[in-house]
């Protein structure tokens, strides 16, 4: 099978929705500005690119009819390139990933863009749906069939991020530190310059944005302790958790034939690609089993893996997935997650891939392994090695 490799990867920061830097960009702008980016570092024909694949969930709005080839449209690629969205949840551009690899590897494609854009301001979290709701239009996403089969009237991330914390056991207090420790890796990163690789700065009303605006430095387990759980009775809360938040991300995957036509620098090579899928219900364990099968598949082991990116849905996500696969904390979101950088859903996955692979590159590194829980009970697993 023919290899795949990344040659670019980058992102937006994040703006906090409603009150970040991004509130007032278009999100095919936003994603546009990715694009460019793209191109421009790579210095590749745009015409060449044979598709761009974008994640965005909430595909309504400002991110309805056609996303993804908004952002072609909004950008400097040709009118000629053509751009699918797809949504995978949580994992939607790690997906994108993963289809553009596919297309590379199976030899219909030579150079595939996957990116993500979501604006959780602007086309707020299930917005697609509760606004039909509030309209009167239709039941909703889940029909007797399957709430009958499960149990359940609809399927709740928050519900299934307080059954993965009572079934490991983890407390508030343990959950709390671990959001302030992300807080403070992603700190450190940004004072050590750690992003300034992979960030694209995108042009706003109120000037260049470039720097993650949702890291709050200096807090404490007392500040922590004094917000809110979601549900009574409940250990999670929205400072255990991850920040609503708008951006964009994009990596340019190539052939090995694109790569010696247009003299390309590959990054990284794609590795092992796997998803699968379980309970609905709990719905965000399943990056536990999906890692598993990606180290069956690939042949590599724990030890082999010197960093990963697995994303902070919840604090009891990641620790849930340590103390389950039994990595070294060290290797895990060295520059941290999503709770101190925000998930804007859609654009999360290649997000997460861009930050692996220049923490991969900076450190020397060679393997890194991603992986992402999804709504529905799904999760994605990509390893690439550095190059």
């Amino acid at each position: 099978m023919a290899e795949a490799y990344i040659v670019e990867a980058v992102r937006t920061a994040g703006g906090r929705a409603r009150k970040g830097g991004l509130i007032d960009v278009h999100p095919a702008d936003m994603g546009a500005t990715i694009l460019n980016a793209l191109v421009d570092r790579t210095g590749i024909d745009p015409a060449a690119i044979d598709d761009v694949i974008v994640g965005c969930v909430s595909q309504a709005g400002e991110q309805a009819f056609a996303l993804g080839r908004n952002l072609v449209l909004a950008s400097k690629l040709p009118d000629s390139v053509p751009a699918v969205t797809i949504d995978r949840q949580c994992g939607s551009s790690q997906q994108a990933l993963h289809f553009a690899a596919q297309a590379i590897m199976s030899g219909t494609q030579d150079l595939v863009i996957a990116a993500g854009a979501e604006s959780m301001t602007r086309v707020p979290m299930g917005s697609n749906y509760k606004l039909h709701a509030a309209a009167g239009v239709g039941i909703g996403p889940w029909p007797k069939s399957i709430q009958n089969r499960y149990g359940v009237a609809e399927f709740s991330q928050f519900h299934g991020a307080q059954a993965v914390a009572n079934k490991y056991g983890f407390t508030r207090e343990e959950m709390d530190a671990y959001a302030l420790t992300s807080h403070a890796k992603a700190a450190a990163a940004i004072d050590n310059g750690a992003f300034k690789a992979e960030i694209v700065g995108v042009e706003t009303p109120e000037g260049l944005f470039d720097i993650d605006d949702g890291v709050r430095r200096g807090g404490t387990m007392e500040a922590m302790a004094s917000v809110k759980t979601l549900e009574e009775g409940g250990t999670i809360t929205a400072a255990n958790a991850s920040q609503m938040t708008d951006g964009a991300s994009g990596v340019l995957v190539a052939s090995e034939a694109a790569i010696k036509r247009f003299n390309l620098k590959p990054m990284a090579r794609i590795v092992n690609l796997t998803v699968t899928a379980g309970d609905p219900v709990i719905m965000l364990e399943e990056p536990i089993p999906a890692t598993r099968r990606a180290f069956e598949r690939s042949g590599l082991s724990l030890n082999d893996i010197d960093l990963f990116e697995v994303n902070e849905a919840f604090a009891a996500i990641p620790m849930a997935w340590l103390k389950a696969i039994g990595a070294d904390p060290a290797k895990l979101n060295v520059n941290g997650g999503a709770i101190a950088l925000g998930h804007p859903l859609g654009a999360s996955g290649t997000k997460l891939m861009s930050t692996l692979i220049h923490a991969l590159k900076a450190r020397g590194k060679r393997y890194g392994l991603q992986t992402m829980c999804e709504g529905g009970g799904v999760a994605n697993v990509t390893i690439v090695e550095a190059l």
